[in-house]
């Protein structure tokens, strides 16, 4: 069982599982949404979600014709986003409050990277999304 949470400690969330793969997002929504450089996300399946506490406070924002991103009201800590009809939710990493072992296994979207941040690791970097990995919904 992984578990996380908001700032604040609010919001709190419980994964029955695994954590998908963690990419660095580099797309401007991520960077927007993050306030940083870029964000850490990783996939989980829906249905191994569930938000245990302060799900009056979460709030969702719809970034895109088929994306909506929810974060902590109080606190505005992003939480996680989910794509219309998606089997599953990206998680933000950095809300975890349980220790993962898993790192980072690519940069997503490296090609509207910040000017001014370089990436100075060898994981791999796709210009867009992950291969294999549906492209967005207009």
């Amino acid at each position: 069982m992984l578990e996380g949470s908001c700032l604040c400690g609010t919001v709190r969330y419980e994964i029955d599982g695994e954590l998908g793969p963690i990419v660095c997002c580099h797309c401007l929504m991520c960077r927007k949404a993050q306030g940083s450089a870029f964000a850490v996300n990783a996939p989980v399946p829906a249905a191994r979600f569930r938000i245990v506490a302060g799900a009056d406070v979460l709030r969702s924002y719809r970034s895109s014709a088929a994306k909506e991103r929810s974060f902590c009201g109080r606190c505005g800590s992003p939480i996680f986003s989910r794509r219309d009809g998606a089997d599953d939710v990206r998680i933000r990493v950095g809300t975890l409050d349980t220790r993962v072992a898993s790192r980072p296994q690519a940069h997503i979207y490296a090609a509207s990277k910040a000017e001014w941040w370089e990436i100075r690791d060898d994981l791999p970097r796709h210009p867009r999304q992950e291969p294999g990995r549906a492209p967005p919904s207009p």
